[in-house]
């Protein structure tokens, strides 16, 4: 029973209006300590000095505030419901299917909701469009609660009632001299296109113009000249045999994103064979990263590899200028084509209308089953040749009006000066907007548009998949949808649900609405055509590759990471953190460079005194639009003479300060084409990176990765490629699972669900989704740049990035086993900690082991961190006093420390600093205090709901039932989570498999988690 008692520690508490009681309120400790005298101030922090003895001191004096402060809790205050609604159950999560379709990202997903708010977004597995559930879709939940959100119609920057505004915004439609113009993100939805066509022939002079901020205009050129409609060829990767990449990031953002989880389930090894992938690529991507074959080239030797393709596949020349090397690779690449026959596939990036068609060619010249043109892709609908035209436009005068809807032009239009220009000619010019950015700072009219999670919607991902998106909670502000407000101002008074349903006739997909929008997603036709494109427009402003590569200078290759896009959540913290795939900074973007060009430039990257990465600065130089001072990466893998730069970074307006980071791009992104000849010259200063880790390549330990080829994994036994660690024992090697080699005495596993981990390294792409599924479920925190650069990130998973040092990771295990005498060692070791040229790759998520021996549970001295029944590692946090002990001897080190308060904390100004940001935090777990050891959980909230929920309901659990966030997050099957004593469930299935290891299992920890062998197919046909 609950106490109302009031506990005070003296009389003055008791006077709530008293200044002693508001300041304590307002401070960590119940005392002052005198951080300053000892420490230094805030900005000379890092360079100030003391003694042990003055710290200890002075800590002292604090233990006393310290204890006392530690036993006060907040005091929040909540009412209760009058009327409990009947939907919502106190406690209890309700489910939501609903979907994201932000211009960029296109997902069906599930919305996990408590007590009427959103907290956290999962896959909706009863789509059948497999794709797009990402890190940003995951993360896209923390942006609904974001400050920076206009909550209000403005006109002129003042707040405004909606009657006024469509006052207004009427009356200056109703007399715009010139075209109104529809400037809009791809909504790829039928009943949003089928209103803008009621729109127009309300104003007669209307024109709809998509634009995607990361335009597939070349693609979208390509399937429209041969196909007849606006669209992309859908790709079925889970039927590959041989991929050949050019240029195509196909695992990341290429053409909409979405392959990966498809692709993946080719690449675990079954019944002895396993699908082979070559890259050909400038940046080292996440895509050639999990290749078994990647070949570096300069984008402008790309088309000459796809010009060589053709003619060996479809007919035509096949003669090249390509070097030796890379011309070697396209005839045995073109071999495997012809052989896998219907199963192979050819994936192009280049930014080219040409190359785009030849790869349709090849691919029909295999009678490709990947490839379906009959079910297109709809989600990029943008037309660049259009674009260029309206900002023409603009400038002479001939449009009256601009509605822009989901972009942010000024920020992201390669030729933003010329816009901005033209958008002092246009009399009304109408924002609907998010988010507080550069385009609606300058535009008269700011129409604030809701959150997807607030909206309503029908989606079409292709030709035969479709989606219902709908609210989950109910608008935080005075907000209206873009479709809402154009139905008012074509007259028409009914509601955007409302003419959802009028749009499908209320049949969707032979199913009625109730069960559609239950389900999220069904399969139809689509009431409204796909348009088929401006044949005027299409393909005759369509810039070539060449167009964009003549002078002199670097060849520039722009990107999207996994974690930022195109930019749009980019007042995220939660994607902000996220460590890049492959360079594992965050908070930054940068220029790849290759070792080999920085030398001769001068560029170099090298580690601070307290670890911390530091970099050269660059000029970049396309024609008069420069650059300044750019952050250099040297990268391994990066072509020679080609350099790299992610787009979606550098916007400032309606960012909160912490978060202004990076460099913006777009400037760069000139005709839309994302490879560009650019001039780099090196600049003063130095970049301080948060790098989360330094230690880049294996050094030959084939303890941490074990990796084998197909053939080995084939033709040997598993103990030749898999061999499990052996410890002398009376002087007789013995494996280290053995009972005769264990002095622990072990808990009792037989009794109830024991929960292990299976990680399939060939199924992890390194994709990050699990990264910000934790993050969400957990309520881990956010730190900052400032605080990840001192190796204080809270990540409770993190995935480990390994480079080769020599050809392959094989070849740096011999190298290793072969060193012998001092000078050998000490020449070799140090060759072994630096990255190859073109390296191989692989991913390793690493969480908490929930080692059933830990070397953590033994040496807590308050018994913090023990371990359950089930086989987790528990965290006591009111128990814990942060001594630290458990990380020194965690082999693993995946144990993170509070060193502050990052809640409630301005030091901390992310969204645990605010309330509308605490909004999303999950109530099922504890926000962790300052001084506290954290880790990952095995998500026990979600083990233990699972296991009453069935208790409850008097039944026995399936298998299947039991996940964990990063589990449930991983589309690619990566991750399987279940109990070992369920003799059906699949994780024991994984757990018998001879590809299973345990991470450093010479330890003798038994960890709850396990890895299963990388295996790559490097048999050439």
């Amino acid at each position: 029973m609950s106490s109302n008692k009031k506990y005070w520690k003296s009389v003055e508490e008791l006077n709530e209006n008293s200044s002693v009681v508001e300041a304590l309120q307002q401070k960590e400790f119940a005392e002052n300590i005198p951080v300053e005298d000892f420490l230094g101030d805030k900005q000379n922090l890092e360079d100030s000095k003391t003694s042990r003895r003055d710290f200890l001191k002075y800590v002292g004096f604090s233990t006393a505030a310290a204890s006392l402060a530690a036993c006060e809790g907040p005091v929040v205050k909540s009412i209760p419901y009058v009327v409990q609604p009947d939907r919502i159950v106190p406690g209890v999560a309700d489910y939501y299917a609903s979907t994201i379709a932000d211009g960029f990202d296109f997902a069906s997903v599930l919305v996990k909701t408590r007590e009427g708010r959103p907290i956290k977004i999962e896959n909706n597995d009863l789509s059948k469009f497999k794709g797009g559930v990402n890190a940003r879709v995951h993360a896209s939940v923390l942006s609904l609660y974001d400050t920076k959100r206009v909550k209000r119609p403005m006109i002129e920057g003042r707040n405004v009632s909606w009657e006024e505004f469509d006052r207004e915004v009427t009356s200056a439609l109703d007399n715009a001299s010139g075209d109104v113009v529809l400037l809009t993100q791809t909504f790829a939805s039928p009943s949003t296109s089928k209103l803008i066509q009621d729109f127009s022939s309300k104003y007669g002079n209307v024109r709809h113009i998509v634009y995607d901020t990361v335009s597939e205009d070349a693609a979208l050129n390509a399937f429209q000249a041969k196909y007849g409609r606006r669209a992309l060829p859908n790709y079925d990767f889970s039927k590959v045999k041989t991929v050949v990449g050019v240029g195509a990031d196909f695992l990341a953002d290429w053409q909409g994103g979405g392959y990966d989880a498809a692709y993946a389930k080719t690449r675990i090894p079954k019944d002895g064979k396993m699908s082979r992938h070559i890259q050909f690529e400038s940046n080292m991507s996440l895509t050639g990263a999990n290749a078994d074959k990647r070949v570096p080239l300069k984008p402008s030797e790309q088309k000459a590899v796809m010009s060589a393709l053709r003619g060996y596949i479809a007919g035509g020349s096949s003669t090249s200028d390509l070097p030796s090397n890379i011309d070697d690779a396209v005839v045995k690449a073109a071999r495997e084509l012809r052989k896998a026959g219907s199963g192979a596939v050819v994936a192009c990036g280049i930014p080219d209308m040409e190359a785009q068609t030849w790869a349709l060619e090849i691919n029909e010249a295999l009678g490709s089953q990947v490839m379906d043109t009959s079910n297109a892709r709809v989600i990029r609908q943008g037309n660049a040749a259009e674009v260029m035209q309206l900002v023409e436009d603009m400038n002479n005068g001939s449009v009256g009006a601009l509605l822009i809807a989901g972009l942010n032009p000024v920020h992201t239009l390669p030729n933003r000066e010329e816009f901005i220009e033209g958008l002092k000619k246009v009399e009304t010019v109408v924002d609907f907007t998010t988010r507080a950015d550069e385009t609606s700072e300058v535009s008269k009219y700011v129409a604030a548009t809701p959150h997807y999670l607030e909206s309503w919607g029908d989606i079409q991902f292709n030709e035969r998949s479709f989606s219902l998106m709908q609210p989950t909670i109910r608008p935080l502000f005075d907000t209206r949808q873009f479709q809402d407000t154009l139905l008012k101002w074509a007259g028409n008074n009914v509601s955007y649900l409302d003419y959802i349903k009028e749009t499908w006739s209320s049949d969707f997909g032979g199913q009625p609405f109730s069960k559609a929008l239950h389900d999220g997603a069904f399969e139809a036709t689509s009431p409204v055509a796909i348009a088929a494109g401006s044949e005027s427009l299409s393909g005759s402003r369509s810039s070539s590759l060449e167009d964009n590569l003549e002078g002199e200078g670097f060849e520039l290759s722009l990107y999207t990471k996994v974690s930022m896009g195109d930019g749009q959540q980019f007042n995220n913290p939660w994607l902000q953190e996220m460590p890049d795939p492959l360079t594992r900074a965050s908070w930054d973007n940068y220029v790849t460079v290759s070792e080999a060009d920085a030398e001769e430039l001068g560029l170099e990257n090298w580690h601070d005194a307290n670890g911390g990465l530091n970099g050269s600065h660059v000029n970049l130089g396309l024609g008069d639009t420069v650059l300044k001072n750019v952050p250099v990466y040297i990268m391994p893998g990066q072509a020679k003479g080609s350099i790299g730069l992610a787009l979606g970074y550098g916007r400032k307006a309606g960012i909160q300060e912490e978060m202004q980071t990076g460099v913006n791009a777009y400037p760069l992104y000139r005709n839309f084409s994302s490879v560009q000849k650019v001039k780099m010259e090196k600049t003063a200063g130095v970049h301080e990176f948060a790098c989360v880790q330094l230690h880049n390549t294996l050094m030959g330990r084939g303890d941490i990765i074990k990796e084998t080829t197909l053939e080995v994994f084939n033709t040997k036994d598993a103990h030749v490629w898999n061999k499990t660690p052996e410890v002398s024992l009376d002087h007789q090697e013995t494996p280290v699972t053995s009972p005769e080699v264990d002095i622990w005495e072990s808990f009792d596993r037989t009794t109830g669900p024991h929960f292990n981990l299976s990680i399939d390294l060939n199924a992890c792409t390194g994709c990050g989704a699990c990264v910000i599924a934790c993050h969400s479920e957990n309520n881990v925190p956010v730190v900052g740049k400032n605080e990840v650069r001192r190796s204080r990130d809270m990540h409770w998973l993190r995935i480990d990035r390994y480079f080769s040092s020599e050809e392959s990771f094989t070849a740096d295990l011999d190298k290793k086993e072969n060193i012998g005498g001092l000078g050998s060692s000490l020449s070799e070791f140090g060759e072994l900690e630096e990255p190859a040229g073109n390296p191989q790759v692989v991913f390793q998520p690493v969480m908490c082991q929930h080692c059933n021996h830990a070397p953590c549970e033994t040496v807590c001295p308050v018994a913090a961190t023990s371990h359950g029944r089930q086989g987790q590692n528990q965290m006591i946090y009111n128990r814990c006093v942060g001594t630290r002990y458990c990380a020194n001897n965690c082999p693993y080190k995946v144990r993170r420390f509070n060193w502050f308060n990052y809640a409630q904390n301005d030091e901390f100004d992310y969204h645990m600093n605010n309330d509308l940001g605490r909004m999303v935090l999950n109530p099922d777990v504890t926000v962790r205090s300052r001084g506290v050891m954290e880790k990952c959980s095995m998500c026990i909230q979600l083990t233990q709901k699972t296991i009453l929920d069935a208790k409850r309901e008097g039944r026995t659990i399936k298998d299947g039932e039991f996940h964990t966030a990063c589990s449930a997050a991983c589309d690619k099957g990566a991750m399987v989570f279940g109990d070992v004593n369920d003799e059906g469930a699949k994780i024991l299935e994984k757990k018998n498999d001879d590809r299973m290891y345990h991470l450093l299992e010479y330890v003798g920890t038994k960890p709850n988690v396990m890895y299963q062998t990388k295996v790559r197919n490097t048999s050439e046909a």
